[in-house]
């Protein structure tokens, strides 16, 4: 069955890579922002979105995970982790001529992860941030009597009709960035065409404000029950200074008893929990 899929766009982003490995015959529709993207979803212009969560380099993307708690209508069914492989392009008018290229504009992350290619080959360049890597990219593409190139991915050279001059360009191998899919219930969303790795659970932790050793006692509660936890991090609140929330991403997806009862024994110490998603996740075949 065909359906709408909202993705963080333009065209050429990682985040349309993730959604061509997902949902390969579906329609995608870009949204530019990532607030958008999830309101798509609440308001039924499209079936599910992706958006990222977070990066090997640049850690949790906050944006995602703070709209996603102040929204509290979706939940997360499914996540991909798609590897990160910048290239270095150009306008074919200046492809035999690159490496004269006055100035390159990419995502502010994506210029900072390439740094060593940047110093040592286009040290004549001016470094332009730019709202992402496939906006990068499709400037290019429209103003070809520029001397200016694009940080971005095989997908927005091929969307662009860019030419890759340089490949693999990024100072670390072993990039990645999470991807996760958002729908109205808690449905989780298998993916047939990838590679199951696993499930996790992720649940959000209120601790009461007049209880000492309330973390450790959260902590706890998972500990004897041999629960793995993949991830704990706070956010704050932003009701005022000292109020904070966690994420935790436990290794394992949501049964009838064992998460339950533990939920349950965090809840009867004053804590408010929230189950944010429970689902299966994959990591991208894709190379490039």
């Amino acid at each position: 069955m065909s359906f709408a899929v909202g993705y963080l766009g333009p065209k050429g982003t990682f985040t349309k890579k993730a959604v061509d490995t997902l949902f390969p015959n579906n329609q995608a529709m870009s949204y530019q922002t990532i607030p958008a993207c999830i309101d798509a979803v609440k308001f039924g212009h499209v079936k599910y979105s992706v958006v990222p969560l977070e990066n090997t380099l640049e850690g949790t993307v906050n944006l995602t995970i703070d709209y996603l708690i102040k929204e509290k209508t979706l939940k997360i069914v499914s996540e991909v982790v798609v590897p990160v492989r910048q290239h270095f392009m150009v306008h074919p008018k200046w492809k035999a001529d690159w490496q004269s290229v006055q100035t390159i504009y990419s995502h502010p992350h994506a210029l900072a992860q390439c740094h060593h290619f940047l110093s040592q080959t286009m040290r004549q360049a001016t470094l332009e941030p730019y709202a992402s890597t496939g906006a990068a990219a499709q400037y290019v593409r429209d103003h070809p009597e520029l001397s200016i190139g694009a940080i971005a991915n095989d997908l927005a050279a091929k969307e662009y009709q860019l030419d890759i001059v340089k490949a693999d360009i990024h100072d670390l191998d072993n990039n990645q960035t999470r991807f996760v899919v958002l729908h109205k219930n808690d449905t989780a969303l298998r993916v047939n065409q990838l590679p199951l790795k696993g499930f996790k659970t992720m649940i959000m932790v209120v601790l009461p404000t007049d209880h000492a050793g309330a973390l450790h006692q959260v902590l706890s509660a998972f500990a004897w029950r041999r629960i793995n936890l993949t991830k704990i991090e706070s956010r704050p609140m932003k009701i005022g200074l000292g109020h904070y929330y966690f994420l935790i991403d436990l290794d394992q997806k949501m049964d009838d008893i064992l998460i339950p009862n533990t939920i349950a024994e965090i809840e009867a110490i004053g804590c408010n929990v929230e189950v944010l998603g429970s689902y299966p996740y994959y990591l991208s075949a894709d190379k490039s």
